[in-house]
């Protein structure tokens, strides 16, 4: 059976792009990284880029000070001088400045027509950077990302990414959505750029010149969170346009847990975030304000040079943004101004009149390994039920059936729906036939992870299960979302029901 990704992949191997002209600078900052790993990286892109578009590569060693690795700075200085060409230059900055201002700081030193900023533990794929130049050239004001890829932080088994795009939730958390319906229509949108409301942001390319134009980062963040959707809200408000581009993969290590944080242990994050909802959210703030409440009196800083710079560029406001960039965001109480979503709705309600659910199967859920079995915790018709583990049994609270549409119906009755968040367990729900957060993908009918796209988390079971998870008497085990590389993420074993 042809899948998409080797459909995506046969189709991008026929691409043939204009003469390119624009060279880069791969701007690539650490901190702490184990030496080897960012030493992988920086081959990957000496070996992976054409030589005559790779201007310069700038390793930002952002004050490294592991004890554990010995001194970090110096053991690159050495490996860089004797096994890298000159193009690979290694900066440091005079502090401590976190991610958000070594990458400005980089930016600033890089010579090159293009920045590509990337995280200091990747790996580019085949033709990775001539897709992403091809789309810069053509208009100065698209910023364009790569499909990213996941890397197994233990073993370095790469793995393809299905063709998603970037959102967020209220909380400016952000997440990965499906493709909107009837995006993929024909063999050739497969290899078109999506339009992604919002970027990961540890990957994409800019045009230089116009990085700073657009008031690069918020130098006001401190060390990490919240610059990705920011960026990106400016991005679409100031008059320029986000994408992914679907011919460029660059694999990520999805490490089980950021190895540092802030210095003087601050919720950047949060921080962060106040930030860009007070500079960009307009009145839509209160939504913020209404999923984090312990956020409304923290401190932000001064954010009145940010709010002058969106002034100056004339940009639009959020709710433009909201109805012309990302009309599927349910906003809170306004469902009914959202045109795109509720026109998508109303078709599936009438659709719903003549069309039942195409059920490809039945099954139980089983924790791969164990006796184990997914069930509600209540009644199969109880919408909000969360899920736990118990012995297998085949009751109705048993008896997933699997949708065409990659639902997973309990006892043909409500949906498994993930949350947006690890914060929140899976739950049961109304079927609503729109993907999302109800669409779910495995791999093979054996030993298969179990992933939401939407969501980009996987089901699993509490870290205290997993040390035993082979032992019966764990019933009531909760079944929780997680991060997939963790090792609370579980795999399971589709068992048909005949």
């Amino acid at each position: 059976m042809v899948t998409a990704n080797m459909l995506l992949m046969s189709l991008c191997q026929t691409q043939e792009y204009p003469k390119l002209y624009l060279n880069t600078s791969v701007i690539i900052c650490f901190y702490n990284e184990d030496p080897s790993t960012l030493f992988r990286t920086v081959h990957s892109v000496l070996d992976q880029t054409p030589a005559e578009l790779l201007h310069e590569v700038l390793l930002v060693d952002d004050s490294s000070d592991g004890e554990l690795l010995g001194n970090i700075h110096n053991e690159v200085e050495e490996f860089v001088g004797k096994n890298f060409p000159p193009k690979v230059q290694l900066l440091k900055t005079m502090k401590r400045e976190g991610l958000i201002r070594a990458r400005i700081f980089g930016a600033k030193k890089a010579t090159g027509q293009v920045l590509i900023f990337l995280d200091s533990h990747c790996e580019v794929n085949r033709e990775w950077v001539q897709p992403l130049i091809a789309r810069i050239q053509e208009n100065r004001t698209f910023v364009v990302t790569p499909i990213i890829d996941i890397i197994n932080s233990d073993t370095f088994q790469y793995t393809s990414s299905p063709l998603v795009r970037g959102g967020f939730n209220w909380g400016l958390h952000f997440k990965w959505d499906s493709l909107p319906d009837d995006t993929l229509k024909t063999n050739e949108d497969f290899v078109k750029p999506i339009l992604s409301p919002t970027m990961a942001g540890g990957l994409f390319a800019i045009e230089r010149e116009y990085f700073f134009d657009i008031g690069e980062y918020d130098a006001g963040m401190n060390v990490w969170g919240g610059e990705n959707l920011e960026i990106s809200f400016r991005i679409w408000m100031c008059g320029g346009r986000l994408e992914i581009i679907p011919c460029s993969r660059v694999g990520h290590v999805f490490r089980r847990r950021r190895p540092y944080g802030s210095p003087n242990g601050e919720d950047t994050m949060t921080y962060n975030s106040l930030r860009a909802a007070h500079v960009w959210l307009d009145d839509y703030i209160e939504h913020f304000f209404h999923v984090r409440p312990d956020a409304r009196h923290v401190s932000y800083g001064d954010v009145g040079p940010r709010q002058r710079l969106r002034r100056l560029m004339k940009c639009q406001s959020f709710d433009w943004y909201l109805k012309n960039v990302y009309p599927e965001l349910t906003v809170p109480g306004k469902e009914s101004n959202q045109t795109a979503k509720k026109e998508t709705i109303g078709k599936l309600q009438s659709r719903r009149k003549y069309h039942k659910k195409n059920y490809v199967a039945t099954y139980q859920i089983k924790l791969s390994g164990s006796r184990l079995c997914v069930e509600s915790d209540k009644e199969v018709t109880s919408k909000g039920s969360t899920l736990l583990l118990s012995v297998c049994s085949r009751t109705k609270k048993q008896l997933w059936s699997v949708t065409d549409k990659g639902e997973m119906v309990l006892a043909q009755m409500l949906c498994m729906e993930s949350p947006e968040s690890s914060k929140q367990k899976p739950r049961l729900s109304k079927c609503h036939e729109m993907g999302g957060l109800q669409e779910w993908k495995h791999h093979d009918d054996i030993d298969t992870p179990v992933y939401n796209i939407a969501a980009g988390l996987c089901l699993g079971i509490s870290s205290s299960g997993i040390k035993d998870f082979a032992n019966p008497n764990l019933d009531n085990t909760p079944v929780i979302m997680t991060v997939c590389t963790d090792t609370s993420a579980a795999k399971w074993d589709f068992v048909k029901i005949p």
